[in-house]
């Protein structure tokens, strides 16, 4: 007798097979970390204005601190993308660009003329973005820029040899021109960045830095750009000789899934239990493991004043702001304030200690940013800086609504489920 097979069937075994593998290997590899994190309470012995605070990060980061620099803060979408592309025009040896989100009209098509013109004038020109969040540029942008000579690289894109690893993308927000001047923080390079209080949009903050500190960022983008490409940038067009241009102090911190140090995690942990006097934090996602979680509130019960902005309503990932509420019980008894920032989408990533340590760039206070993605954040010590900063901070409380314990308590039975439901996803949200 002959074994009669539908072939209609192979397509949909073969699909399930690969859907199997991907969802197995995504969790697997999500699901088991290769080092243990830091699980036991820190206890710092300085606070962030002693000299023992900056020779003991720079120790347990891996990166020291690095004197005279400036930083300019670029507070909406049009501060933020004048400014990167006029520092893109006047480009004259290299610019080297790492993103997460690349799409729109708005930001991604000039910014892919404003990188094609430069690569024309001889510039040397290096575009790596996420594969997932560039999955909606359009064909013809990328083709602008290949066509001038722009090396573009989508960061993991998927391959048979690595799906374990498709999970893991690239959130850093990075722009060096000619090794002199850097640009990083919140904002992706896509049109949703493009804010204005008139018609929506993210709100959003973004850094330009000038000082020997650049150095560093270019660092940081050699690091993904060797990882993706085998290629390494060096010379004076990318590391040229830097002058002071400012006060401040700077220090660059990365992390990288694989590392086993989780170092954004273990600097955000130093910086909280040094505290004192006050905590800000602001973060577009907010859903910390427990350990970060009675860090903040084991502060509080100290006496620290903590304030916490994340995204009201309007938050692009509804199932988030549900999982995230499910933690805030803690942290709400223990005196921690929680306020929900009401016109648009908050996607500020900052993080303030008794006004003189700040630290801001690309990553969030949750689980992916501390141990899926890669990630880059600046951190600068300077009272005049974080006045600054606060100052901004103040203005977007005052556009905030504060969330009590009783509007916890209060919420209904569907939000409650849906919010136990979506913490199961917690550790690859």
């Amino acid at each position: 007798m002959k074994l009669r097979i539908n072939i209609w069937l192979i397509p949909l075994v073969i699909a399930i097979l690969f859907l199997a593998y991907l969802i197995g290997g995504i969790l697997y590899f999500n699901a088991t970390p290769k080092d243990k994190r830091i699980t036991e309470p820190i206890i710092s012995q300085y606070n962030a204005e002693e000299i023992g605070f900056r020779q003991e990060s720079g120790l347990l980061l891996g990166r020291n601190w690095v004197d005279g620099n400036h930083v300019e803060i670029l507070d909406s979408g049009d501060e933020i993308f004048s400014s990167k592309f006029d520092a893109i025009r006047n480009a004259e040896k290299s610019i080297t660009k790492e993103t997460y989100n690349y799409w729109g009209e708005k930001i991604g098509t000039p910014l892919a003329e404003e990188l094609a013109a430069a690569a024309k004038r001889g510039v040397k020109v290096h575009f790596l973005m996420d594969f997932v969040g560039s999955r909606k540029a359009d064909s013809e942008q990328l083709r602008i820029m290949d066509d001038a000579g722009v090396e573009v690289v989508r960061w993991r894109q998927p391959s048979w040899l690595q799906l374990s690893r498709f999970n893991h993308r690239t959130h850093r927000k990075i722009l060096v021109v000619d090794g002199k001047t850097a640009f990083t923080g919140g904002a992706n390079a896509a049109d949703d960045w493009f804010y204005h209080e008139d018609n929506g949009g993210f709100r959003d903050y973004h850094y330009k830095i000038t000082g020997p500190v650049v150095n560093d960022f270019q660092q940081g983008f050699s690091e993904n750009w060797v990882a993706s490409t085998g290629k390494l940038l060096t010379g004076t067009d990318y590391y040229p000789a830097l002058d002071v241009e400012g006060d401040y102090s700077m220090q660059v911190t990365s992390s990288h899934p694989r590392e086993g140090q989780k170092k954004i995690r273990k600097m955000y942990l130093y910086a909280i239990s040094s505290a004192n006097e006050t905590i800000r934090i602001s973060s577009a996602y907010f859903f910390p493991d427990n350990d970060f979680l009675d860090a903040l509130a084991e502060a509080a019960e100290r006496g620290v004043r903590v304030q916490i902005i994340v995204p009201g309503e309007n938050i692009d990932q509804a199932y988030f702001r549900l999982a995230s509420k499910n933690r805030w019980d803690t942290l709400l008894q223990s005196g921690v304030e929680i306020f929900e920032y009401q016109p648009a989408m908050y996607h500020a990533k900052l993080l303030i200690v008794d006004d003189i340590f700040v630290s801001f760039g690309s990553a969030n206070f949750d689980n992916r940013s501390f141990r899926i993605n890669d990630e880059l954040n600046a951190n600068v010590l300077s009272r005049e800086f974080a006045s600054k900063r606060i100052n901004y901070f103040e203005q977007d409380l005052e556009n905030s609504q504060p969330y009590t314990l009783e509007k916890l308590e209060e919420r209904s039975g569907w939000e409650k489920f849906v919010g136990q439901i979506t913490q199961i996803l917690g550790p690859h949200l």
